[in-house]
């Protein structure tokens, strides 16, 4: 439950301090006073959007901030473990901050949160009925929302969900692969006739540059052959003076002058081994000179696959050397395409299976609905009965279109009916009722959810416009019921309701200094008697008035 609110420089209020109790709260105040302004800043703090127009005139910031005792919610608990922002088991703090240029800051126990996460938890710890609840009424996504908040079945509704969304990202990967298949028809045809043309042609990696190497060697094998065996007789075979018959000499030479100065072994040795190393290269060069072939039908083959790997070059644009990685390239995207196809297969057999797994959701959600709309249809049409409707009859109608189009919200088609009068036919809310009549409807239907739910804190926020006397004494008997298990805190101004409260606040407005201010304070017996008697005599407090306000006072056992 709210145990503390605090308020800085926001609107009207410059600052409010506002502890908070079990129960049913009342809320009253002069016309203006701002007595819906604590709801409004309250909701600032639960993560609505944030708005710099509410900041105080003359005030860079303004700060809002509430405590929740959190002991008995298990869910509050959990979602503040998970976050690692559970600094205590029994009270929970929420700040919010909003400065002059828009921007905001959020904060769960002193820690920094997104707005998204604050509006999260503070789901779960209030829930608000506005005084427009009643307009909202009309609409089917809120009726639909109202009768599955008394029903209560949140798993099946997140089933739906959870199988709509399936369904939906399915139907998006289908259609935009159809789509990527008609822009790439074109495309494809190209790929096929490119790797077509290099299949056949099937240059292997690293077969340019061998090739190239062949070609080299082939084209000059009479330049290889004839320097080589030139070389060779200089080095080895010319029968007068050779390279090797000189290194030999020089090799006998030093051997030989090693034996008078032994610092010439060294050389002698380095010569001799160069002998050796000279006539095994004479040796590879004569191997070399016999083993060059002069071909020229190879050389031809050759020059023909480079002419026409140096044209396929050209045509792609990709250097010769990389022709064959380009290739597989080529191959993989025209493989990707022709997988797409296998996917839409695989997709249009997975979106059948998502769609029937969705209705049977959808199906035991709609039995469920129904079973609720029953049990609820009773509820609302004695609550109507309780608020001066004595023959009003209210109904829900149910509607499963099995044809329509898959949503996270089911198959149903949803209408509340009602029937003020005797003998009148069921018929839409919206044709039938009268303002102060939706405004008893909806009240009704708010108090049989606010029974349902497990948010431990609900606020009304004059939500008993259009309503007098014995309804508004009726009203104020509901809420007073349900203040005995659920925190209520009901700004009205009406006397009928503020005297069911358990305890009662007054909101007022003073002006200083050119500046407005709003306080709200708490009242004690006497005051609460004479704030009772101002709502009875429209402002006049006189003895008569004030004896009705005790008097109402008294019969509520305040």
């Amino acid at each position: 439950m709210l145990t503390s609110l605090q308020i800085k420089n926001f609107a009207i209020v410059s600052e409010l301090n506002i502890d908070w109790r079990s129960g049913m709260t009342a809320i009253t105040g002069e016309t203006g006073a701002g007595k819906s302004i604590a709801i409004d800043a309250l909701s600032l703090c639960l993560g609505e959007r944030a708005d710099a127009n509410a900041i105080r005139p003359e005030s860079s910031k303004a700060e809002i901030s509430a405590q929740f005792d959190i002991r008995n919610l298990p869910q509050a608990q959990k979602f503040l473990s998970e976050l690692l922002l559970d600094d205590d088991e029994q009270n929970c703090i929420l700040r919010r901050v909003i400065t002059r240029n828009g921007r905001s800051k959020s904060f769960i126990n002193g820690s920094s949160v997104t707005a998204a996460q604050l509006k999260e938890l503070g789901q779960m710890l209030i829930a608000i009925h506005g005084q427009h609840a009643h307009q909202l009424l009309l609409k089917p996504e809120h009726q639909l929302g109202l009768l599955d908040a008394y029903a209560g079945h949140h798993n099946m509704l997140s089933a739906v969900k959870a199988q709509y969304h399936h369904y939906y990202k399915l139907q998006k990967e289908h259609a935009n692969l159809l789509k990527q298949q008609h822009a790439q028809a074109a495309k494809k045809q190209l790929l096929e006739y490119q790797v077509e043309e290099l299949d056949e042609f099937a240059l292997q990696e690293g077969e340019f540059e061998q090739i190239e190497a062949e070609h080299n060697r082939l084209s000059h094998a009479q330049t290889l052959v004839e320097s080589s065996q030139r070389e060779l007789m200089s080095l080895y075979e010319q029968e007068d003076q050779t390279v090797l018959g000189q290194l030999q000499h020089s090799v006998q030479t030093f051997s030989e002058l090693s034996s008078l100065d032994k610092s010439l072994e060294g050389i002698s040795q380095m010569l001799s081994e160069a002998a050796v190393q000279l006539e095994e290269a004479c040796r590879e060069i004569r191997s070399y000179g016999e083993s060059v072939e002069q071909d020229p039908i190879r050389l031809q083959e050759i020059e023909e696959r480079m002419t026409q790997a140096m044209a396929l070059s050209r045509k792609h644009q990709t250097p010769p050397e990389q022709l064959a990685a380009h290739h597989l390239a080529l191959q993989h995207e025209l493989d990707s395409i022709c997988s797409d196809n296998a996917r839409i297969d695989d997709l249009e057999h997975e979106i059948a299976e998502a769609l029937h797994a969705y209705h049977i959701s959808a199906n035991q959600l709609s039995e469920s609905r129904a079973a609720a709309a029953g049990t609820l249809n009773t509820l609302i049409t004695d609550s109507m009965h309780e608020l001066s409707m004595e023959n009003g009859r209210f109904a829900i109608e149910l509607n499963k279109d099995n044809d329509r189009r898959p949503n996270e919200l089911g198959l149903d088609n949803i209408e509340f009916l009602v029937s003020t009068n005797p003998g009148q036919p069921m018929q839409a809310l919206a044709k039938v009722a009268s303002g102060g009549e939706l405004s008893r409807i909806s009240l009704a239907i708010q108090v049989i959810i606010a029974n349902k739910v497990t948010t431990p804190t609900l606020i009304f926020d004059e939500v008993d416009v259009g309503i007098s006397g014995p309804t508004a004494s009726q009203v104020g008997k509901q809420l007073r019921l349900l203040g005995k298990s659920t925190q209520v805190i009901c700004v009205t101004h009406l006397p009928q309701v503020a005297c069911s409260g358990h305890q009662q606040f007054f909101v007022q407005k003073a002006v200083e200094n050119a500046q407005t201010y709003t306080s709200m304070v708490p009242l004690d017996e006497q005051d609460r008697i004479n704030e009772i008697a101002r709502l009875l005599g429209g402002d006049s407090v006189s003895n008569t008035t004030r004896a009705s306000a005790k008097e109402l006072l008294s019969v509520q056992g305040c």
